[in-house]
């Protein structure tokens, strides 16, 4: 198999993220995939409503290409790149999965019983999610920025909030990880 559709190693793609973070810094710039929703709902022109969306959103138009990409790199990641090979997971790891009933990922980036069409056969599920959305939404606008934001490009500027919501993140997702997820399943 070629190279380029193999999984890159952490150290090809950690040093290309830097070095996009090295040009945003550069041209003054700041990453974050929740500041394109932002955009998008600024350009509908729900502004005259809402406040918090009433902004020039054509300066913005430049990270509209984030989203292009990171869907462009998704299809490329699904279709090219996801050979089992790639997916290593440690097998006490897939047994406690199946004891919550989540299927062993068997090479696949996502499990089906959490990211299959299954889950919007289940009213249980479609309830989970949405109240996993809202609650996502609630706290990327409360910590003023998503995980990639705070994680990625406020880190690289040494943003003290970003250090602090980035520890919460983490956090949170260990909390979920190991105490309320075994309640749900």
């Amino acid at each position: 198999m070629n190279v380029i559709f193999q999984t890159w190693p952490w150290y090809v793609s950690g040093f290309l993220i830097g070095m996009v973070m090295l040009c945003l810094i550069y041209f003054g710039k700041a990453f974050g995939m929740s500041s394109n929703l932002s955009t998008l709902c600024s350009m509908t022109g729900i502004g005259k409503q809402v406040k918090f969306f009433d902004f020039d959103w054509k300066a913005q138009r430049w990270n509209l290409l984030v989203v292009i990409g990171a869907m462009f790199g998704g299809f490329v990641a699904s279709h090219f790149m996801s050979a089992a090979s790639n997916v290593a997971i440690n097998p006490k790891t897939i047994a406690q999965l199946a004891q919550l009933g989540i299927d062993a990922p068997n090479g696949k980036l996502l499990p089906n019983a959490l990211f299959g069409n299954e889950v919007f056969q289940s009213p249980k599920m479609i309830l989970i999610l949405t109240i996993g959305g809202i609650l996502i939404g609630f706290g990327t606008r409360y910590a003023s920025g998503c995980t990639s934001g705070h994680a990625i490009s406020g880190l690289s500027n040494l943003q003290i909030k970003s250090l602090k919501a980035v520890i919460g993140f983490f956090i949170g997702g260990l909390i979920m990880a190991h105490f309320i997820l075994p309640l749900i399943f």
